[in-house]
């Protein structure tokens, strides 16, 4: 069965006023690491001649065996030390699997005693390990690393070796304070599949999303792509949703319901934060919605929705706020709304109910050539373009529940990524998806624990996991662009 009929064939179109209040619904509530890298005596690393170890499209089918040994304390054996030790692994064992590159060689088919021998290979050090004990359980990569802590200083010292080749990937040390351990790892975590792909690793990239954080009220939060870190960035004590990325990702936008004293009612405000500042300032608060922002790609202007005429309608607005040009029109007051702009800043995907039921389109920037791209379900919302823009992936609704799908830009090949249950055995709503800034992975919002936690799941949606586990709801995430 295709997608597009598991996803169900159109409906009759749904009453004006529900369509009204579900597109809300969908709008409003779907809705400054540092590490130090030394190039000293471990920045040995062949890799001159720029060798590709691992062929991206190859990683889809079959993953490298990786063999990652217990860190080796080379300090103190204090709980601090053992505690930073614990947390470097279990961070780039988390990244490395997270990758969908490797599967990992089980600890006890290990033949050597990885705490008695060294990180380099025999003869090159006394007591070396022997790469024959690695080629032996089939290992195709090795990582040898050791670490120590004086002082509230951190150091890594790590080895990637190409085992059936014998030779060093990658070798580097890496110095930091204690308390940016998880920076370190990501760090390392990037080095090594840069050394093994040629591309570049997303690991310390980060997740912006509207999490609620009392009945009725909803903040805007900023985390590592993990999960780990959440920081509160606004303080509205209202509802902020929507949240998005400037492309330096120095700075997010959002919509929060603010206050006007003059009118003595809120108002579904757009706002911009810098995040290294702290520094809030409004950039539209046109009466109605001000909502759904996306950057384009050159940083210096927006597309987002704005209701002031009546019926939510596609604008591009310029950063100060103060230009605005229209781009959707209707027709007959159809609603238009949540613009994804392509990677390339030619066009944009948006939601609308101009068929009868809200589908995808996709159109120019100046709202021509316009094209609709999905044709099944009943309500389909939030696109997302992947970084090489080929792909769209978007929210289905069929059958009283979301699944995430994903398409071809001109709306063939379509897959269905998600389907999963809540406890109680109902099906559960995935939404909001966002690519990782490499595009092999997807962000989402899931209810299927019985609160809206978020998750990712490979382009194929052959593998999920889950990336939060708190018990708050989050909404609308948005995964940052590269931020190294």
């Amino acid at each position: 069965m295709s997608a597009a009929n598991e996803l169900g064939s159109e409906r009759a179109p749904l009453r004006k006023d529900v369509l009204v209040k579900r597109l809300f619904v969908v709008l409003a509530f779907l809705a400054a690491h540092r590490a130090y890298a030394d190039d000293g005596p471990a920045a040995a690393a062949d890799d001159s001649t720029g060798q590709v170890y691992l062929k991206i499209g190859e990683a889809n089918v079959r993953k490298s065996l990786l063999a990652l040994p217990a860190l080796q304390n080379q300090g103190s054996s204090s709980a601090a030390a053992l505690r930073a030790g614990k947390d470097l692994f279990d961070v780039v064992a988390n990244d490395l699997s997270a990758s969908g590159y490797f599967e990992f060689v089980r600890p006890g088919a290990f033949l050597e005693d990885v705490a008695k021998v060294g990180l380099k290979p025999a003869p090159t050090e006394a007591n070396g390990f022997k790469f024959d004990t690695w080629k032996q359980i089939g290992a195709e990569f090795l990582i040898r690393a050791g670490y120590r802590l004086i002082d509230g200083k951190l150091t890594l010292e790590a080895y990637v070796y190409d085992v059936p080749q014998q030779k060093l990937v990658l070798g580097k040390s890496y110095k930091a304070d204690a308390a940016d351990v998880r920076t370190m790892a990501h760090t390392f975590g990037n080095d090594l599949v840069k050394a093994l792909t040629g591309k570049r690793g997303f690991f310390l990239s980060r997740i912006v999303a509207s999490r609620a954080t009392q009945p009725q009220q909803k903040e805007i939060y900023v985390l590592d792509w993990d999960g780990a870190n959440a920081r509160q960035v606004t303080n509205h004590k209202s509802i902020a949703i929507s949240p998005a990325w400037a492309p330096d990702a120095l700075s997010v936008v959002y919509t929060a319901f603010a206050y006007h004293a003059n009118e003595k009612k809120r108002n579904a405000d757009l706002f911009q934060f810098d995040l290294a500042t702290g520094k809030r300032w409004l950039l539209s608060y046109r009466p109605g919605i001000n909502s759904g922002a996306h950057f384009f790609p050159d940083g210096k202007g927006l597309a987002l929705t704005i209701s002031q005429s009546g019926n939510p309608d596609i604008f591009r607005m310029t950063l100060d706020g103060k230009s605005l040009t229209r781009i959707t029109d209707g027709p007959r007051g159809a609603i238009n709304v949540e613009p994804s702009i392509s990677p390339d800043g030619k066009r944009i995907a948006f939601s609308s109910d101009r068929s009868g039921q809200p589908m995808i389109y996709v159109m120019n920037l100046d709202g021509s050539n316009m094209k609709r791209v999905t044709f099944a379900g009943q309500f389909n919302s939030s696109p997302a373009w992947s970084p090489d823009g080929k792909r769209i992936a978007f929210a289905g609704f069929d059958a009283g529940h979301f699944d995430l799908f994903a398409m071809d830009s001109d709306g063939v090949n379509m897959a269905r990524l998600t389907s999963s249950k809540k406890p109680g055995g109902k099906f559960s709503n995935n939404e909001s998806p966002s690519f990782s800034p490499d595009g092999r992975l997807i962000l989402f919002a899931s209810d299927r624990t019985g609160v809206s936690q978020l998750f990712v799941v490979t382009t194929d949606g052959t593998t999920e996991r889950r990336i939060t586990f708190d018990q708050h709801a989050y909404f609308k995430p948005q995964w940052s662009p590269y931020l190294d």
